[in-house]
């Protein structure tokens, strides 16, 4: 089983805390995680930095974690923009890019990027293939649907050749069996339950398998909410106050269920349910206090790592 910790990106009316946050990615790459990851929301109440611009800044403040967001919305982007932008991030990090992709499903403002929702999977089958013709070829020629490119070029490459590994979210049936036929990795949602996670699993498994894809070559990860706390109920209301302030703009009930909160037991069981059901990488998602919940993962839930560098003494926690 491997980790991964979500990149704090919210901005709960403080300002940015450059030195909290290069303390905390520094930290997350000296305790042995695989990677850091964020998120998009474009349109929304929460106060979420831009994903490409923090992971630039993560980029800037290591050298050996992956870097990834789960997921771009990328029917909400134009793919020529998304390339480039995911180009110069892979080159900022001397190759350690993951690229997340979704498609963003029913519930997002497609009139405000000029889309809509009825070609939305027309849209991302178009960009994603456009996104990789810029970052192979010399010269493009493009008739699509939505976009026309003549005798174009796009420099530079990535700089993992010949494209950065690119995952795919999803939750419904045919998006999973997209992600078999299209990407390099699949990470379901935060918003999923185990129990759906593990349905999902089986339906990307047999997708694989009739594709004749070995799946020992094709990762699968998951995104979890989680909240460590040897009071329960505080952590089940801290869970369900971040998920509403995550979720609650797009209108979607109490999702408490989806999320893994409480004692060193539960939340050992829970993340041990989620590596059961078929995840390979688990992207640890703390809803509050992010460096002090890093901190106590590590001590009382996941396997020992080698600490190099101090504890990280903003975003939770106290200096020591």
């Amino acid at each position: 089983m491997r980790f991964s910790m979500a990149l704090p990106q919210t901005l709960h009316n403080v300002p940015f805390d450059a030195d909290g946050t290069r303390l905390f990615v520094q930290r997350a790459e000296a305790l042995g995680f695989e990677g850091l990851w964020a998120s998009e929301q474009t349109l929304s109440t929460l106060p979420l930095l831009g994903p490409i611009e923090m992971l630039a800044f993560a980029a800037a403040c290591t050298s050996r974690i992956r870097l990834g967001c789960a997921v771009f919305v990328a029917t909400q982007h134009n793919p020529v923009h998304l390339a480039k932008s995911l180009s110069s991030l892979d080159h900022l990090s001397r190759g350690r890019l993951e690229v997340g992709l979704g498609i963003g499903g029913p519930l997002r403002m497609y009139s405000a990027f000029n889309a809509q929702a009825s070609t939305i999977v027309a849209r991302f089958n178009e960009a994603l293939e456009l996104m990789r013709r810029l970052w192979t070829d010399e010269r493009i020629n493009f008739d699509g649907e939505f976009w026309q490119l003549t005798n174009a070029a796009m420099e530079p490459k990535p700089h993992q050749q010949p494209a950065p590994p690119v995952w795919f979210g999803g939750s419904h049936p045919a998006a999973l069996r997209r992600a078999a036929r299209q990407a390099n990795g699949f990470i379901g949602g935060g918003s999923s339950t185990t129990l759906a996670f593990a349905d999902q699993v089986k339906i990307l498994l047999s997708a694989l398998e009739e594709g004749g894809r070995d799946p020992h070559t094709f990762p699968i990860a998951k995104r979890v909410y989680l909240a460590l706390d040897d009071d329960i109920d505080r952590a089940r209301r801290q869970i369900a106050a971040g998920l509403n302030d995550m979720y609650g703009y797009f209108g979607l009930p109490d999702l408490t269920p989806v999320a893994v909160y409480g004692d060193q037991t539960m939340v050992i069981e829970g993340l041990q349910a989620i590596s059961n059901a078929g995840a390979q990488m688990i992207l640890l998602n703390p809803m509050f206090n992010e460096a002090e919940q890093m901190e106590r993962l590590v001590t009382e839930v996941l396997p020992a790592r080698r600490v190099t560098a101090p504890v990280a003494h903003s975003r939770g926690v106290e200096q020591s």
